[in-house]
């Protein structure tokens, strides 16, 4: 899988998320064998980039591997210039968010919301492309209703205007996530147009991906919420599709140190106060697959500082040896 001048290592690309992708993750996900980790969705509004949310997502001084960030708006003129000033503060590639199905993103008619429209959706292609030199990708879903299936025409809007890979979730923005993400429009965007197309949904055991691959004829796949407390899914898959062999689940020690480091770094990365809750919701998914973790999981929420969080996951995670 190549994205203009990059070569990733493997075709398993972690999804960008709002409010879950932030640099702590991307971090650990790129350890942990991803591909590629996109950033979580940063606004066109130039009037939110100084707040204390954005300007913690807008740094990619420290990101691993290839810098990667999504953008999100609907005026043409707005997202060139988000480009423009990501690519300044160091990001390789530009990836355009038009799959976001969430209410408040699509009221404000980005995200899904932009299938509605090819032509604007044709109008922002072309400024984000002409206003930056590094490459542009775009995400979107298969549509805005399962009556108007449009991700073949996009992906052909999308080639045309110059965007060097495209990822495509397997449902239309009226899904949401409900019901099971299908495969059948991706293998039609694939035949359809010559860039690199990943895939994406449902992607959450490594014979899923391969079996994804092999019907869609992707380029790579692309893991979202299947990567939310299990991080460990892209070694797994990387290398089930090199060497077709299952690699064990990690053990508990390697659980325990992955959960601890990614809380020690979001104590780190966002201070103590708003670490310590962002933590919350990331352990809660890591601890859903332990038998034992419901009772634990209301005692860590109640947590109020950082010292006490780290001390109560390494104490529960001895106990469960």
């Amino acid at each position: 899988m190549r994205i203009g001048p990059y070569q990733l290592d493997n075709p398993v690309i972690l999804a960008p998320m709002a409010g879950v992708t932030d640099l702590p993750f991307r971090q650990l996900c790129n350890e942990l064998g991803a591909g590629l980790a996109v950033s979580e969705m940063l606004s066109s509004n130039p009037r939110v980039w100084q707040t204390q949310k954005s300007q913690k997502r807008m740094g990619h001084a420290d990101e691993p591997g290839i810098k990667a960030v999504q953008i999100a708006g609907c005026e043409p003129e707005l997202m060139a210039a988000a480009a423009q000033h990501n690519v300044a503060n160091g990001a390789q590639i530009i990836d355009i968010n038009m799959g976001c199905p969430a209410k408040k993103v699509n009221k404000k008619m980005a995200g899904s919301a932009l299938l509605q429209y090819p032509e604007l959706v044709q109008e922002i292609l072309h400024a984000v492309v002409s206003a930056v030199e590094v490459p542009v990708t775009l995400k979107i879903r298969t549509g805005w209703d399962t009556a108007n299936r449009n991700g073949v025409a996009i992906a052909r809007l999308a080639e045309q205007a110059g965007i060097q890979s495209l990822a495509v979730h397997g449902r239309t923005r009226a899904c949401m996530y409900k019901g099971e993400a299908e495969y059948d429009t991706i293998r039609a965007i694939k035949q359809a147009v010559s860039i690199p197309v990943v895939a994406n949904g449902d992607i959450c055991t490594p014979q899923k991906a391969e079996e994804v691959l092999d019907y869609t004829g992707a380029d790579a796949i692309m893991i979202g919420r299947g990567a939310q407390g299990n991080p460990c899914l892209f070694r797994e898959i990387a290398h089930y599709l090199a060497t077709g062999e299952q690699l064990a689940k990690p053990d508990n020690a390697e659980v325990s140190r992955v959960v601890l480091q990614h809380v020690a770094r979001l104590h780190q990365h966002y201070g103590e106060f708003t670490g310590v809750r962002i933590a919350r919701k990331h352990v809660g998914w890591y601890l859903q697959e332990q038998q034992p973790a419901a009772e634990f999981r209301r005692h860590f929420v109640t947590l109020e500082n950082a010292q006490a969080q780290i001390e109560s996951l390494a104490t529960f995670f001895n106990s469960v040896n």
